[in-house]
């Protein structure tokens, strides 16, 4: 799944850095780069190096990969679950939430991985159930 394009990578960054509410200011003071730089990367009159896109995905706390594909750095080439796609669609929610909630899902998504790549252990040692036979008729349904 795509990202949803604003246009230019500068117009992406201010509307993520809006959406934050944080000053251009207080941006570039996290990104490491002076406010006339950062403010022409806004412009689109500069392009960051992927170093400083990193900086500026911190201090939005958004992923950097996001503005790597918006900067035409890298494809958008893994699909996305249709949650990432909606939660980083959804202009509701600030960066810091968007990530977050994606932290949280990509957290639960890795521990499932995990547990399917552990292996299963048989029928007879997951507890008390009995185990039916393959006609599903227990013993003591049986008549005869």
């Amino acid at each position: 799944m795509e990202l949803p394009k604003v246009g230019s990578l500068g117009e992406y960054i201010r509307q993520q850095r809006q959406q934050a509410k944080i000053s251009l200011r207080q941006l570039a003071a996290q990104a490491g780069v002076s406010n006339p730089y950062l403010s022409q990367v806004e412009r689109g009159l500069r392009k960051p190096s992927a170093e400083i896109l990193n900086q500026i995905a911190k201090g939005l706390h958004i992923s950097a990969q996001a503005l790597y594909v918006q900067a035409g750095l890298i494809e958008d080439r893994q699909p996305d679950s249709d949650v990432l796609t909606a939660i980083r669609a959804d202009v509701t929610l600030t960066g810091r939430q968007r990530q977050v909630l994606i932290d949280i899902y990509e957290s639960f998504r890795r521990e499932n991985r995990a547990d399917t790549a552990q292996p299963t252990q048989p029928a007879e040692h997951l507890g008390d159930d009995p185990v039916l036979p393959h006609d599903g008729v227990t013993p003591q349904t049986r008549e005869g």
